[in-house]
């Protein structure tokens, strides 16, 4: 399966819609999105995650590079998740810890840094 990827912006949070699988072979055009934006001044970000259908390791390490990139400019990346098999796998790798994780993308828009 592919991955599907839109942007747009909601106030100063840019949202990046992610549909599909996020795997070995995808997890690089994720990557080059989230470079992209925040190299074009794009520093809070809301993955809306809610048409993953797969996400492995590669996949995590992507929005944890995308996390270190955003909080080099003091801002944050949050992610929009509510199928429990994704949660599970943020849970299992302790990165609940590290990202926060929202039921609704105007939730996640809404929380304050």
């Amino acid at each position: 399966m592919d991955l599907s990827l839109s942007t747009e912006t909601m106030g100063d949070r840019t949202i990046v819609r992610v549909g599909g699988e996020i795997d070995v072979y995808t997890a690089p055009k994720l990557r080059e999105q989230l470079v992209e934006l925040v190299n074009d001044g794009s520093f809070h970000l809301v993955v809306d995650m809610e048409g993953v259908d797969f996400l492995d390791s590669t996949g995590l390490g992507v929005l944890v590079g995308g996390l270190k990139r955003v909080r080099a400019h003091e801002c944050s990346l949050r992610l929009v998740c509510n199928q429990e098999r994704i949660l599970k796998i943020f849970r299992i790798t302790g990165l609940t810890k590290v990202f926060p994780i929202h039921t609704s993308v105007e939730e996640a828009v809404a929380a304050t840094d």
